[in-house]
């Protein structure tokens, strides 16, 4: 993928790391197997971007922007959610802050964002429904507990994202920023 980037566009400056997939379980319920796919998703392939970004950016040898999608749930546990949140709690803890501290003499920062509940077509999908998850129920829900009586949207995270590749932002490093309406502070 990022020869194809370097091939087509002559560089590589922003990695935009964003897998996850949720399966919400207790842990009595949890099996092993469901364990390590869900670590596979969620953390392995994004150690693999930050990892092969990192490599085309300092061999470039003009910085970078590294950015990882992490969760609410990586900042804040709950129920159903401990095998997720685990993966998320890596993301920010374990892989985007120590990398951070690994990058930064390349001019590389490392960050991640960590929304809340977002608006996006994948909560409608046949999935979900097939979960049993009321989408509307859990928008009224997260709304009462935000801050800001809102759900995000896409367009919430790309700003965050938008800006975090900017020169505006080249001190700004090991950071998970949260887009959340203000359900959790930092």
């Amino acid at each position: 993928m990022i020869e194809d980037v370097v091939k087509t566009l002559g560089g590589f400056d922003v990695m935009i790391a964003n897998a996850g997939v949720c399966i919400p379980c207790t842990l009595l319920n949890m099996d092993v197997k469901t364990w390590d796919w869900l670590f596979a998703t969620n953390l392995r392939s994004m150690m693999l971007c930050y990892k092969y970004a990192a490599v085309q950016m300092i061999e470039q040898g003009r910085g970078g922007r590294i950015i990882g999608a992490t969760s609410l749930a990586g900042k804040q546990g709950g129920p159903s959610m401990g095998m997720y949140g685990a993966t998320k709690f890596g993301i920010i803890r374990g892989l985007t802050q120590s990398v951070a501290t690994e990058l930064g003499e390349h001019g590389i920062t490392v960050n991640a964002y960590a929304p809340g509940l977002t608006d996006t077509e994948a909560l409608y999908s046949t999935e979900a429904a097939n979960a049993g998850i009321d989408v509307e129920a859990l928008f009224a829900g997260l709304k009462a507990q935000s801050a800001m009586k809102q759900v995000g949207t896409v367009e919430d995270v790309a700003g965050l994202i938008s800006f975090l590749v900017t020169k505006d932002a080249r001190l700004i490093t090991g950071q998970t920023i949260s887009v959340d309406g203000g359900i959790s502070f930092s």
